[in-house]
């Protein structure tokens, strides 16, 4: 049954985090509205700067790359910056074949993607 709530979306300073629970574990194609909504409501910030905390997931397909495709030309067009933080190894295996995780920024956990987000300015 799939979840009947979006992600979490909390602010830390002029951080936003978009925190998937346990509900998301599997990020199929039933989610990915509401997937997609998340992601798409934490990028409004006139310079904003995005941290996915995936901490809980351990699945996600192509529509999900999708997404974080749009949100990365969507940060580059604005100057923002985002970061993926908390990936199971099934989730950053698959980066690392797209070699996607040469472009997007990865880190362990939530501290080091706040901490990731906090000492690299956004562009102006």
């Amino acid at each position: 049954m799939p979840p009947i709530k979006k992600p979490q979306i909390l602010l830390d300073g002029d951080i936003t985090i978009v925190a998937f629970g346990e509900e998301f574990e599997h990020l199929g194609e039933d989610v990915m509205p509401l997937i997609a909504a998340a992601v798409d409501e934490a990028a409004q910030a006139k310079v904003p700067k995005v941290l996915l905390d995936m901490s809980s997931v351990k699945f996600f397909g192509s529509s999900y790359i999708e997404v974080l495709y749009r949100l990365w030309k969507q940060m580059e067009s604005c100057g923002g910056r985002f970061v993926i933080s908390g990936l199971h190894p099934y989730c950053a295996e698959v980066l690392q074949v797209t070699n996607l995780d040469k472009i997007w920024t990865v880190v362990a956990d939530r501290d080091a993607g706040l901490a990731a987000l906090r000492s690299t300015p956004s562009k102006s």
